[in-house]
């Protein structure tokens, strides 16, 4: 949509993808959650054309998409949230004996949603949790923590960057560090940390999460989702005046 593939996943199927990817592919894979704000930053950074391109499989995490591939004709099943896939995830690696490696967040927050989680999963394997400086890495570095991840032999690596950063890494460093599957998660971490409370569940239903996180923390993230609503509003009206086509969903990998 709007230049994104997506693809018509349920959470559970999201799950299975994954699944299948680890135990049967031998290179290193990843896929997206995409909100409404990673589909206008993939307008503002030219280098997300290629990321998004050679992904695995990019899936909706914003009701605004899947509300409106509705009106299109081609609707997406279910919004896949990454604050919501990371104890399904976690879930499965418990499950098959998938190694997990946790990286990114402020310091200790990695650290103590592996923890919690571990808690939840009772046989989780946990690869490693590392909180890179907020700075750009030097090469030798970045080099160093791609080695570490793979010496961990990691299978599935959560990251929480920040958008676009996260996913620019993941893309770039895929086959230093080898992870099978990686993926970039947000603010999953600091939701299971706990140290940020997520919307009550009628809100998540409803499709009003994002007000309750605007509500919350109105200076950080009130700047960013007044350029989401002006991005979707341009793009609702670009599509009203060329005629929009349907949104090309592909098929299940």
């Amino acid at each position: 949509m709007w230049g994104v593939p997506l693809w018509p996943l349920t959470e559970q199927q999201t799950l299975e993808a994954v699944d299948q990817w680890i135990a049967t592919v031998p290179e290193p894979g990843y896929f997206i959650t995409a909100n409404l704000n990673y589909v206008m930053l993939s307008h503002q950074h030219p280098e997300l054309e290629a990321v998004n391109r050679e992904a695995t499989f990019i899936v909706a995490d914003g009701m605004p998409l899947v509300w409106y591939s509705g009106l299109l004709g081609r609707k997406l099943p279910e919004r896949v949230a990454g604050s919501d896939l990371i104890l399904g995830l976690c879930r499965l690696a418990a499950l098959r004996g998938y190694r997990v490696f946790f990286l990114g967040g402020l310091p200790g927050v990695a650290l103590e949603a592996a923890s919690r989680l571990a808690q939840a999963c009772p046989g989780l394997q946990i690869a490693g949790v590392e909180a890179p400086p907020f700075r750009p890495l030097s090469e030798e570095e970045n080099q160093a923590l791609c080695r570490r991840i793979r010496q961990a032999k990691t299978d599935l690596l959560l990251v929480a960057l920040g958008q676009p950063k996260g996913e620019l890494w993941i893309h770039r460093s895929r086959h230093e560090h080898q992870a099978k599957m990686s993926v970039q998660l947000g603010a999953a971490f600091d939701f299971v940390a706990g140290r940020v409370r997520r919307a009550p569940r009628w809100m998540q239903r409803a499709g009003l999460e994002w007000l309750h996180r605007v509500l919350t923390d109105p200076r950080r993230l009130g700047p960013r989702m007044a350029k989401n609503a002006c991005f979707l509003l341009r793009m609702v009206a670009q599509d009203a005046l060329s005629g929009p086509q349907p949104p090309k969903l592909h098929n299940h990998p």
